[in-house]
């Protein structure tokens, strides 16, 4: 039997990784999608966020969800699952240092969700000349365009090895 960890582990890269030295601002990047279903939303709203609107239909609907609505944190794990795998390919993977998130509508049941990121600042790092941080925004859209979540993260990103004192896409100064 093949754990969850392994089976993650073993997902194909879609895209070439990428450097802090490829990444520019206004560069724009889209995920592959995922289907939303209500045993999902339940499911993870029992183990992780256990209030009546995530887990039942009609107490949903006595609320201003107006129905079954998936946990933010949901939206956002998903999210993070669709950057690592087909969306934000990050050469070592998508470091954190940082975040702003926002649910400005609720995930549903039906919905079919994709990330759109985009590049917002690229810096490379004074004290640490093998890496930067580079600033994404991102939307989690469904398959009707509206956005579910909006998220704008400070992600630590490698630099190309042997690329410390060559100019960024960003900048184009040495660093």
């Amino acid at each position: 039997m093949t754990s969850t960890l392994a089976a993650a582990a073993a997902l194909p890269e879609t895209h070439t990784p990428l450097y802090l030295d490829d990444m520019a601002v206004g560069d724009r990047y889209t995920s592959g999608e995922h289907a939303m279903d209500e045993a999902q939303i339940k499911a993870f709203a029992a183990q992780f966020d256990p209030q009546p609107f995530h887990l039942d239909d009609a107490a949903g609907r006595a609320t201003l969800f107006g129905g079954l609505a998936a946990s933010g944190w949901h939206t956002a794990a998903i999210t993070m699952r669709l950057q690592v795998t087909t969306g934000l390919p990050i050469a070592g993977g998508i470091i954190g240092a940082g975040a702003e998130i926002s649910w400005p509508r609720p995930t549903r049941t039906s919905d079919v969700l994709h990330v759109v990121s985009e590049v917002m600042e690229v810096q490379p790092s004074r004290s640490k000349p093998d890496r930067g941080m580079v600033t994404v925004r991102s939307e989690t859209r469904n398959q009707h365009g509206d956005v579910l979540q909006l998220s704008t993260v400070r992600i630590v990103v490698p630099r190309r090895p042997g690329a410390a004192t060559a100019p960024t896409a960003a900048t184009g100064a040495a660093s």
